[in-house]
């Protein structure tokens, strides 16, 4: 995968965590349960982007779960006032306590960065959603949205991690 289609410089930023300068920044965490089986299906729900289509989005992929090179085409809003957000996925990471992913702005996109979501289970057994994001506004609507905007992304952060309870804790 080239990083010639990102509207950024700093492709894979949020695996390391060594978030870029000159952008916004956020990390939120959210506690999503206990125990293998909490991991197990919050990992399921987010590779597979249930996790994202019940906050509600409109979420448009071209693959059912979350890989290197996947388009995913985010609408956030209602009918003819839905803003859609066109990303693709840079890096995945699936591991017995750890799985997550991360996708990058591609041109269309009302901001310019990267956001990753990441669940793991640590050593106490806990299960967390960690959302990290960089991002600057792209769009002549996120600049007029100025400080609305991080809140904005935070709202969302919290939201997600409110649905990964929910959906985990379904089984």
């Amino acid at each position: 995968m080239t990083t010639q289609d990102f509207t950024y410089e700093q492709v894979g930023a949020t695996r390391t965590l060594d978030l870029p300068a000159g952008y916004g920044h956020m990390r939120v965490r959210t506690l999503i349960g206990e125990g293998p089986d909490v991991m197990a299906d919050a990992a399921d729900a987010l590779m597979e982007f249930w996790m994202h289509r019940a906050i509600p989005v409109v979420v448009k992929a071209t693959a059912r779960r979350a890989a290197p090179g996947v388009g995913v085409v985010i609408g956030l809003g209602i009918g003819p006032l839905r803003l859609w957000a066109p990303c693709r996925i840079i890096w995945t990471q699936e591991e017995e306590k750890r799985a997550g992913w991360a996708y990058g702005t591609l041109p269309g996109h009302p901001e310019r960065g990267e956001e990753s979501f990441v669940v793991h289970m640590d050593d106490e057994g806990e299960v967390w959603l960690t959302v990290t994001a960089f991002s600057v506004p792209a769009s002549r609507l996120a600049r007029l949205a100025g400080p609305l905007v991080p809140f904005l992304q935070r709202a969302y952060a919290r939201r997600c991690g409110a649905v990964l309870r929910r959906l985990a804790r379904q089984k």
